[in-house]
């Protein structure tokens, strides 16, 4: 199991996966916005999403949890 973090503060602008979605290693998964910039979130692990924990239009902080991957 792995979960994907936050690399940066920003808010959740967008998910590019949904629960039950598979995922390879580097594949872009969320879109964060930090000073008008969209940064994309990669993961690290594949597998398939089994939780979104985040939602569209949070403020994260750095290493908050974004989404679970089984």
């Amino acid at each position: 199991m792995g979960i994907v973090r936050a690399s940066m503060a920003g808010t959740v602008w967008k998910f590019l996966v949904n629960e039950g979605d598979k995922v390879e290693v580097g594949q872009d998964v969320v879109i964060l916005e930090s000073m008008k910039m969209e940064i994309p979130i990669v993961t690290e692990t594949a597998g398939t999403v089994t939780r979104i924990i985040a939602t569209e239009g949070d403020f994260i902080n750095v290493d908050d949890e974004l989404l679970e991957i089984n």
